[in-house]
């Protein structure tokens, strides 16, 4: 028969054993939570979101490499020694009768491979053989969609002595000429390279405004090598051991950017290479193995969120907006979905540097991209990157209203002219001061935490010593580090020595 004060006894026991229990797990889970915070990370750029500047190497093999999607290029006529124009920026006529080249004498260049091309004009437009004429083939700038149709595809004929020196062939196999300054037409049948002859053009690039992202090397390689080319870096280019050796070497996690046609695997839209998720696949597992926190960052959304290389642009126009939220949605969800359960998912950023966004699409998405996130993991925090157009505290009040939300601000001694001037001690000392107050000014107890998520070693400064460099990376690792939710250099690896956290470890420039 049982004792029934000693068995109210035992139950009160047990009881208090688990609550006891309960509060130190809570109490353990807490400490490790923000024992965590502030992060020490690197961005694995280049890696799954190509950003050739960091690897021109990458790009030698593609055919007419200079001539890639959103290349700009002007053509003068040889013989009337005037540009071709899209006559009011477009929806009209083509015309030659411009001594100076500017915006409307620009073309952006569409690749369908290494020769043929679709020029959009400054209003967005393609070029396309025109109704009007005698056969059609007076030239207007009208259409709204570039394509191999046989209306807006044409073919750049380059000069083996002079590449620059070119004949552009129409969809109806003639040529260009620029007859007179007010008619440019495509019936011209002749094979001569003279100046007098109408369809030579001198064909000028714009190096200065040259694009290389993903579009351009998957586009450029084509179908057939692309997927080769890609898997190889991919493979090679951040391993297993880069992950042992940030771990070694005080890094605590990795922001990894991704592009949107990765939720379409293992088939995305073309030219894009499929294959990426599995790759970030590894990258969670080689992290967690080396106790490293993962932010997978939404480096490049549809249409492009400012018409960067990095944001997998076609030709440097910014075109998202509220018509490309429920497709940068469903990639955010297919992020949260895949990898919400991952014990080392530290985070999920939502946009990387939006720029020239209207701010209520912004607050829209940020709000939708919030509330798919917490459908699959109520732990990870949401990064909302600051626009680059916008005052640092422009998102303060709209995150302040959510959970676990870390707004995401970029630290560079470059870019604008003030930095160009600048001594060795006056960047030092903008750091310490200017920035230490902006990050002051952004942090609140009550508010959402705030992420360096990107600086460099690289400055505008010639010839700097290497204690100099080691100043001011000490100067930016000591400011940055007071930021709530942490920093994150870029890049790990780089060409350039001054962008490779890799490189400034090995040679004893930086160390955490």
């Amino acid at each position: 028969m049982k004792n029934p004060f000693l068995f109210s006894f035992l139950n009160l026991v047990v009881a208090l054993y688990l609550c006891s229990s309960h509060y130190v797990a809570v109490a353990e889970e807490s400490q490790n939570n923000s024992s965590s915070l502030p992060l020490r990370a690197v961005n694995l750029g280049n890696w799954l979101l190509i950003e050739g500047w960091m690897k021109p190497s990458l790009f030698d093999g593609i055919p007419n490499k200079d001539l890639l999607d959103g290349t700009q290029v002007r053509f003068m006529s040889t013989k009337l020694q005037k540009y071709l124009s899209a006559e009011h920026g477009g929806g009209s006529i083509i015309v030659a009768n411009r001594t100076n080249a500017r915006g409307w004498e620009t073309f952006r260049l569409w690749r369908a491979n290494e020769t043929f091309f679709n020029f959009r004009v400054s209003n967005k437009q393609f070029i396309s053989l025109g109704n009007e004429g005698e056969g059609g083939n007076s030239l207007v700038a009208n259409s709204d969609s570039a394509s191999s149709s046989t209306e807006t595809l044409f073919e750049i004929v380059r000069n083996d002595g002079d590449p620059n020196r070119v004949r552009i062939r129409a969809p109806n196999g003639l040529f260009l000429q620029a007859i007179s300054e007010t008619k440019v037409s495509a019936d011209y049948a002749g094979s001569s390279w003279d100046d007098s002859d109408p369809s030579v053009f001198k064909m000028i690039v714009l190096t200065d405004s040259t694009i290389r992202g993903e579009y351009q090397i998957t586009n450029g390689y084509g179908p057939d090598k692309a997927p080769k080319i890609m898997r190889d870096h991919w493979n090679t280019y951040i391993t297993e051991d880069d992950f042992k050796f940030m771990s070694e070497n005080g890094v605590n996690a990795v922001r990894v950017p991704v592009g949107w046609w990765i939720a379409h695997d293992p088939t995305p839209p073309k030219p894009f290479v499929g294959g990426s998720s599995q790759i970030l696949d590894k990258a969670f597992t080689w992290a967690e193995k080396y106790g490293i926190k993962v932010i997978v960052d939404l480096h490049a959304c549809p249409g492009s969120q400012n018409g960067a290389p990095h944001s997998a642009t076609r030709d440097g126009h910014q075109e998202w907006g509220d018509s490309y939220i429920p497709d940068t949605l469903a990639t955010i969800d297919f992020l949260a979905q895949r990898y919400g359960d991952r014990p080392n998912l530290a985070a999920i950023e939502l946009m990387n540097e939006p720029q020239r966004v209207d701010l209520g699409s912004l607050h829209k998405y940020y709000k939708a991209g919030y509330d798919a996130i917490r459908k699959h993991t109520s732990s990870a925090y949401v990064i909302m990157s600051n626009p680059l157009d916008r005052d640092s505290k422009v998102l303060l009040s709209f995150a302040g209203g959510f959970n676990r939300v870390v707004i995401d601000v970029h630290y560079y001694n470059l870019f604008v002219p003030k930095f160009n001037t600048m001594n060795v001690k006056q960047n030092i000392d903008y750091i310490k001061n200017q920035r230490a107050s902006d990050l002051s000014s952004l942090t609140a107890s009550n508010g959402p935490l705030i992420f360096v998520g990107e600086w460099s070693g690289d400055w505008r400064v010639q010839d700097a010593s290497k204690e100099d460099h080691r100043q001011f990376l000490k100067a930016q690792v000591e400011v940055y580090s007071r930021a709530t939710f942490g920093w994150a250099y870029w890049a790990y690896k780089c060409d350039s020595n001054n962008w490779s956290l890799k490189w400034m470890i090995d040679n004893n420039y930086v160390n955490f």
